[in-house]
């Protein structure tokens, strides 16, 4: 279905004061040609804003065909015929033929001359270059990019590349070079557009839409054969119209292709997949058809038609990947199809586009028409007709301003919005204006301030027209309420403000309103409400959505609400429907009422496991996010001081259920303590220990073990006192986490439990040797923290050592051990030397005991033990032989003997129970 609004998207008409009668004409820049009837001689027309002067005139070598112009290299391209050939030729320099005489140069393709003359004036000579051809030519196109030439051939599409020859030093001239062949034999072109890379074809019933992509490989032509898999569709019936169009936004350019049907224009984008973007039905029999950034412009035989597209709409949402979210939207392509004007024409022939004009040919017998058609309403034309005028002429239409045609559309849409029956007309009217105001400010020309600015403020007033009528219909695009107003940029007291007037009168809220207000009072970036319109909003909720009630009042913008007024609202809702977050929100305003018994009441109605639930569903109890970033609520603050597991629990909940970044909950504990320092307040470390123990996300653990390696390494080294006690023990870590680990044994005898510490660091301390002995921590990753830790007391020893058999140093180990705690050695050989570090007992361990004993009198005791320990291992492990080797020669053998003797029994019996 086509909608067929009486706007007037036409501003004038003038008449091109040619001399002969028209025959081809064609647009380039700002300069119209015209071809005469008898095809042999170009008048070309300077267009200015309101005036069509002539330009200048030249004669061609034969009679021309087809035309056309490109704006890169600014010549003219011709398909000729004369004594029965045709030739293809371009005119450059043809500006100089303003004087009329000016002499004209031929040349062939890639041929200069090179007399004097033409090198010291090139500028002064029109040049007509003849490009040869092995087939006849039938259509041509040039790229509006590049000014490379594309002619359609019988057998053949060939690319012929625009250069600029130097000549010499100071002297270049226009010429051409055959590129690329498309052999696409069976088939005829009747039409080509070639646009940065594009190729489209009409062939007969189909048209064909190739993309090239440039791979150099050689200098030499190359060929590329074309199958017909490749067409982009195929329609009944004879195609009048092809164009590959481009429509610039901001840099880019998105590609369309029009083609046209005598009753039915399709548009496509090329855009992979290549998708459909309009169907366009004519109401009559079309002529031709051509495309613009804002209309596509139809002829009939009697009228010119305009009708809106989409490109703009296209070109938008290939732009913008955030485009259709709550932020931006956009009016969709699959509109239906728009017709702004139909304007009477009599004898149309064909027709143009040169940027913000219409270029049409009218021909036409006035007796035939008077008597067939219209006998009464042209009888004063054929009186006006001098005797032995002519029956043609060639109008220029010019567009009116964007901003006129678009308060035209806008006052067009008010006499729709009053009434229920045509609401959907006056949002599809408004949704064009929106688009043609898009389409004007990605136009790449636009480059005057003022007119941006207002253009600008034009698209601001659409969005907010829009967003109007969203808000007051109750459809499934209701939604778009809320991306139309933020695009406005009103303030949300301003919009409030509209539809409480409109409310007044309708007695109802729109479901677009509420959507929009419920969102918008979540987006915690918001502005604040004043008193009155935060009542306002209490008011509007409690009647129509009283759910919301918790959600709103918890909305940073809601800061200046009353709280008696809110906590009344509140406690009406709970009466019918009571919730956990309803009881909290209740805490909360009675917090900002100042009254703590209230308060008090509040909390202790529900179990704090109960309370995490309702903070799960309503973060902004607990935190706000605003322009500045995180910041605790009055509640939070309050928790802090009176229950911090409550606030840590919460907040571990919070972060689990992806309603807290891990980053954020950092700022949030330093924000609630006002300290933004290095030193993390110990709620924080609270927070990270039960997150810790609370989360299964892989990603998270090892930067959450990297935190508490780093704080618990400080406070050992720094040994501040913090006199803050921590939620969690190091038993209760243990007993809760699999990442803490049992502490081994000797590591507890480096730093035993009455160890010469203060209590908070022997708690970090055991923790960070929990973690060591536990499976998550990659000890790696802490190299550069234990820089900061002296191992010259036994706490930093404990770590250092800790690290070293974790990295598999054991042999480093056993060396420390000896020389700092002989008293740990056995316990750490008997938990550490299994398996591949086995053989450390009798090639590491016993040789280091020996030797200290025989150097050492004040631990010989601890020495001597560790070594009958060791012995009483190695007799265990290995055979007789094997153990006599290892006594050494020092005439010490007889305190070997009872182990070789214990080792020698072992051996028999291992040797009886095998045989």
């Amino acid at each position: 279905m086509v909608h067929v609004y009486n706007c007037h998207p036409f501003a004038s008409q003038q008449i091109v004061p040619t001399e002969q009668e028209p025959g081809l004409f064609c647009c380039g820049g700002d300069v119209l040609f015209v071809v005469s009837a008898g095809g042999c001689k170009i008048e070309a027309f300077s267009l200015q804003e309101d005036s069509c002067t002539p330009f200048c005139r030249f004669s061609t070598m034969g009679n021309v065909l087809r035309i056309a112009h490109s704006e890169v290299g600014d010549y003219l391209v011709t398909i000729e015929e004369k004594s029965s050939s045709i030739y293809l030729r371009a005119y450059t320099n043809w500006r100089c033929q303003t004087a009329e005489k000016t002499r004209v140069g031929v040349r062939l393709l890639g041929h200069f001359v090179r007399n004097s003359s033409f090198r010291s004036s090139p500028k002064e000579q029109m040049e007509i270059i003849e490009i040869p051809l092995s087939e006849t030519p039938l259509c041509i196109s040039c790229c509006p990019h590049t000014g490379d030439l594309l002619v359609g051939c019988e057998k053949n599409l060939i690319i012929f590349k625009l250069k600029n020859e130097v000549l010499h030093e100071q002297l270049s001239a226009l010429d051409f070079e055959r590129f690329l062949i498309l052999h696409v034999p069976g088939w005829i072109p009747t039409a080509v557009c070639y646009c940065a890379g594009y190729i489209a074809v009409q062939i007969d019933l189909e048209v064909l839409v190739v993309k090239l992509e440039y791979v150099q490989k050689s200098s030499q032509d190359v060929s590329i054969m074309l199958s017909k898999d490749e067409r982009t569709d195929d329609k009944p019936g004879k195609c009048t119209d092809l164009l590959l169009f481009v429509s610039y936004t901001k840099g880019a350019f998105k590609y369309v292709v029009l083609f046209s049907l005598p009753n039915t224009g399709y548009l496509y984008s090329l855009k992979s997949p290549v998708e459909l973007i309009s169907n366009y039905q004519y109401p009559e029999k079309a002529l031709a058809a051509v495309l613009s950034t804002r209309f596509l412009y139809v002829i009939t035989s009697h009228d010119l038609q305009c009708f809106t597209v989409r490109c703009s709409a296209l070109a938008a949402r290939l732009e913008d990947p955030y485009m259709d979210t709550t932020m931006r939207t956009c009016p969709p392509t699959s509109l239906e199809v728009c017709a702004l004007r139909i304007q009477l024409f009599i004898g149309l022939q064909a027709l143009c586009l040169c940027k913000n004009h219409l270029i049409l040919l009218t021909k036409v017998d006035v007796d035939i028409i008077i008597h067939h058609s219209f006998p009464k309403k042209l009888a004063s034309f054929k009186k006006k007709t001098p005797e032995g005028g002519h029956g043609w002429n060639l109008y220029i239409v010019d567009n009116i301003p964007v901003i006129q045609l678009y308060r035209e559309m806008i006052d067009y849409s008010k006499k729709y919005s009053a009434s229920n029956s045509q609401s959907q007309n006056c949002v599809h009217l408004l949704c064009e204006a929106h688009l043609l105001l898009r389409a004007a400010l990605m136009d790449p020309m636009l480059t005057k301030t003022d007119e941006r600015e207002e253009l600008m403020a034009a698209f601001r007033e659409s969005c907010i027209l829009l967003g109007d009528c969203y808000s007051r219909l109750d459809t499934r695009e209701s939604h778009l309420a809320l991306p139309y107003y933020k695009m406005s940029g009103w303030s949300m007291t301003d919009i409030i403000n509209r539809n409480l007037t409109f409310s007044q009168k309708a007695h109802t809220f729109g479901k677009g309103f509420m959507f929009y207000l419920k969102n918008s009072l979540c987006d915690e970036t918001g502005e604040e409400l004043s008193t009155d319109i935060a009542e306002q909003v209490l008011t509007i909720f409690s009647s129509a959505e009283p759910s919301q009630l918790p959600h709103i009042v918890c909305s940073p913008s809601m800061i200046n609400a009353n709280p008696a007024t809110t906590f009344m609202c509140l406690e009406r809702w709970e009466a019918i429907t009571p919730s956990v977050t309803v009881t909290l929100t209740k805490a909360a305003t009675a917090l900002k009422m100042k009254d703590l018994q209230l308060y008090k009441r509040q909390m202790d109605r529900h179990a704090e496991m109960l309370q995490v639930y309702g903070f799960i569903e309503e973060p902004k109890l607990l935190i706000h996010r605003t322009a500045e970033g995180i910041k605790p609520t009055a509640l939070a603050c309050h928790l802090r001081e009176t229950q911090d597991g409550l606030l840590v629990a919460a907040t571990v909940a919070l972060h689990e259920n992806g309603k807290m970044k891990l980053t954020e909950a950092d700022v949030f504990f330093k924000v609630c303590y006002f300290c933004i320092k290095t030193i993390e307040p110990q709620l924080l470390v609270d927070f990270w220990e039960a997150l810790l123990v609370a989360s299964a996300q892989e990603s998270i653990i090892q930067d959450l073990l990297f935190k508490l390696v780093s704080v618990y390494i400080h406070r050992i080294s720094v040994k501040e006192n913090l006199s803050i006690k921590p939620l969690k023990t190091a038993e209760d870590l243990i007993n809760s986490s699999t990442h803490y680990g049992l502490i081994f044994p000797w590591v507890t005898v480096i730093t035993p439990a009455h160890f010469n510490i203060a209590y908070e660091y022997q708690e970090d301390l055991q923790k960070l040797q929990a973690l060591l002995c536990g499976p998550s921590l990659e000890v790696s990753s802490i190299f550069p923290l234990l820089e900061h830790l002296s191992d010259k007391d036994n706490a930093g020893f404990s770590i250092h050592v800790l690290c070293a058999s974790k990295q598999g140093q054991c042999e480093h180990a056993i060396v420390r051990l000896l020389d700092t705690c002989p008293e740990a050695i056995m316990l750490y050989a008997n938990h550490e030397l299994h398996h591949d570090k086995q053989a450390l007992w009798w090639q590491k361990l016993l040789p280091e005991v020996c030797e200290r004993i025989k150097s050492s009198e004040d631990k010989s005791d601890i020495l001597l033990f560790s070594l009958k320990e060791t012995l009483s291992v190695i007799a265990m492990e290995l055979n007789p032989l094997d153990f006599l080797r290892l006594m050494p020669d020092d005439g010490m053998a007889a305190f070997f003997l009872p182990y070789l003797f214990e080792c020698s029994q072992k051996s028999l019996i291992t040797q009886g129970e095998c045989n």
